[in-house]
């Protein structure tokens, strides 16, 4: 379980880091004393731009999801038996390793399905963004739309893209239920 958090939570932004080319790097603004009027100050336009609809919908969003996703492994957790935390401490482990080697593996068979549903969400509720103002896909085929008259063109493409983003999605936890279903011999 550990590793794969770890390859989930670290490795993977580090592979689509290194995919995509190395989008991102760091710059400091230069202090420019050029020109023919002596301009003095800091160069403009170098660096990374957050702008306030970007981390309103990240915020909001994350703050959203994860409330749903704690009262899911809430109740993951709740429907382990207690017989089963008892059984541990009578073989001596104490609760941490309890946790982590009764406990979650039996309660992620039950966290799983619901969580794929919130997933699923998620990617749906990104759209809303249009309501902040944040250039997403809906608010750029929304323009498209209003420039050029072809509905079904545009909605055809939304439609194809959160396909798309569900199927690998659902695809991807589905793979990971099967990984963590109960192996009978």
């Amino acid at each position: 379980m550990f590793w794969t958090a770890v390859g989930l939570i670290i490795g993977l932004p580090v592979i689509t880091y290194f995919v995509t080319g190395m989008p991102m790097y760091l710059e400091h603004p230069n202090f420019v004393e050029t020109g023919p009027i002596l301009r003095r100050g800091f160069e403009l336009g170098v660096g990374f731009n957050l702008i306030p609809e970007f981390l309103a919908l990240t915020t909001a969003l994350a703050i959203y999801t994860a409330a749903f996703i704690a009262e899911i492994v809430r109740a993951g957790i709740q429907a382990v038996s207690h017989g089963q935390t008892e059984a541990s401490h009578a073989l001596g482990l104490r609760n941490a390793p309890t946790l982590r080697l009764v406990v979650i593996p039996q309660a992620m068979r039950v966290i799983i399905p619901p969580l794929t549903s919130q997933y699923l969400n998620l990617t749906k509720n990104s759209s809303l963004a249009v309501a902040i103002a944040f250039p997403d896909l809906v608010s750029v085929g929304g323009t498209v739309l209003n420039q050029t008259g072809q509905a079904i063109e545009i909605i055809a493409i939304w439609m194809a893209v959160y396909l798309s983003l569900s199927l690998i999605t659902s695809a991807f936890m589905n793979w990971y239920n099967q990984r963590m279903a109960l192996v009978e011999r």
